[in-house]
């Protein structure tokens, strides 16, 4: 079988929040699996200089209008949230905690992160929440609390992070696809050519 699909992405991020609900369906069709990789946009930001949407005023009006189409071309739940954007390390190291135990429920867990956060506008932020989310798909809670407390899982995604920027991610979503990246969720289309074609 071909290699998987590599997703990157920040919780925080609409786009990817957009691209969460394509990237395995346009995998399926060429039977690829889909490797997810949350990670942390601040982090990276500070290494490429850039700054977040939100804070560009220009560039945060049109994807606000831009990210509201979105929803409603998708036919797919879209809110603001407030607080945006926001940290979003404590879901990123729940989701490779699970992931390493359950890769199926990791992945289910989240898309439900995204929908909680952007469906349903509420702040994922916090340990108790992210853990309430996994407690309502069949995760232990405490067991989960405790782990993001423990320096492991805080190192894990420290080297998730490193890891996704010695590979070039710069923005979110970033998928890379038999060693070629691509950048937004606006690729999709081109991902797809690219599969078809085997590149060009």
């Amino acid at each position: 079988m071909s290699d998987p699909i590599e997703f990157y992405f920040d919780f925080s991020s609409p786009y990817a929040y957009f691209a969460a609900f394509k990237i395995d369906e346009l995998a399926e069709g060429f039977a690829r699996d889909v490797t997810w990789k949350p990670t942390l946009l601040g982090v990276i930001m500070k290494t490429t200089g850039n700054t977040p949407l939100a804070s560009q005023p220009v560039k945060r009006d049109y994807c606000t209008k831009d990210w509201e189409r979105l929803g409603r071309f998708m036919d797919v739940p879209w809110t603001l949230p407030d607080p945006f954007p926001i940290a979003t390390q404590t879901a990123a190291r729940a989701f490779y905690w699970l992931n390493d135990r359950d890769p199926t429920g990791a992945r289910l867990f989240a898309k439900t992160v995204f929908s909680t956060y952007f469906g349903e506008g509420r702040d994922i932020s916090t340990p108790e929440t992210v853990a309430d989310i996994a407690s309502g798909l069949a995760f232990h809670k405490d067991d989960l609390l405790e782990a993001l407390s423990e320096g492991a899982v805080k190192q894990r995604l420290r080297d998730e992070v490193s890891a996704a920027m010695k590979a070039g991610v710069c923005g979110s979503p970033y998928f890379i696809v038999d060693g070629e990246s691509f950048w937004g969720s606006d690729r999709l289309w081109m991902i797809k050519r690219w599969l078809q074609s085997g590149g060009w």
